[in-house]
């Protein structure tokens, strides 16, 4: 069968699963996940950079499930493929850098997370890029320092990604609501609870309107609006 028809077969697979797992959390992606790389490495050798975005998701997957041993070994492939395929300031090393950092934070070695965020950060800043992946470091670096309890560092890059978010996305859009959240914990962390009170909200509301009773971020908002109510 030719390789092109073989690509396209596993990039709709993806495209399908990753919907369903957006609006079902409780899919099976390791099944999914491994139809598309077992089409994938029939179309190409292994390396090519059409496996780059394959790895990335599955990077992305895996986080999602908490599985950040297996997040973190996909998107380090990930960039190993981009580094050798691209120039060291294309905008997907960025991406990948990000990511990788993401995870390292979840795994909570934090000095690692901030090498790679700024790595990102390097590149995002002095070239044109996507806006919006540029928000998603200064996000994910936010976190970073919020969980270090460096609460005005990480309120300074969660105002900066908000800030890009807000003037790019409708407001109804639920990465807005990540960015609430995000804000949301930090407030409380340092018992702003007004503060605390406005975003929780806003992210709530948002996804009442956008996201599924039983989507993962739902139950998060959910509960950190219960943890500021019992504060009050």
């Amino acid at each position: 069968m030719p390789a092109i028809i073989l690509l396209c077969r596993g990039l709709f697979g993806k495209n399908i699963w990753t919907l369903n797992f957006r609006h079902n959390p409780t899919s099976n992606p390791p099944i999914q996940s491994h139809k598309v790389s077992h089409i994938q490495q029939k179309a190409f050798e292994e390396g090519n950079q059409a496996f780059s975005s394959t790895y990335t998701w599955f990077g992305r997957v895996y986080r999602g499930m908490k599985d950040y041993a297996r997040a973190l070994e996909y998107v380090e492939k990930c960039l190993a493929i981009r580094q050798k395929m691209l120039h060291e300031r294309h905008p997907n090393q960025a991406t990948t850098c990000s990511d990788i950092g993401d995870v390292h934070r979840l795994l909570g070695d934090y000095k690692k997370a901030i090498a790679f965020h700024q790595k990102a950060l390097n590149i995002q800043e002095n070239i044109e890029c996507n806006p919006l992946e540029c928000a998603t470091t200064y996000t994910n670096l936010g976190e970073t320092y919020r969980e270090m309890k460096d609460y005005s560092t990480a309120l300074t890059y969660l105002k900066k990604g908000l800030q890009i978010r807000e003037n790019k996305l409708p407001k109804n859009h639920p990465d807005l609501a990540v960015m609430y959240h995000a804000l949301a914990k930090l407030y409380l962390a340092t018992h702003e609870y007004s503060m605390v009170m406005k975003n929780i909200q806003q992210a709530v509301e948002i996804a009442q309107e956008k996201l599924p009773s039983n989507h993962p971020h739902f139950s998060a908002y959910k509960e950190t609006f219960e943890e500021i109510r019992k504060k009050l």
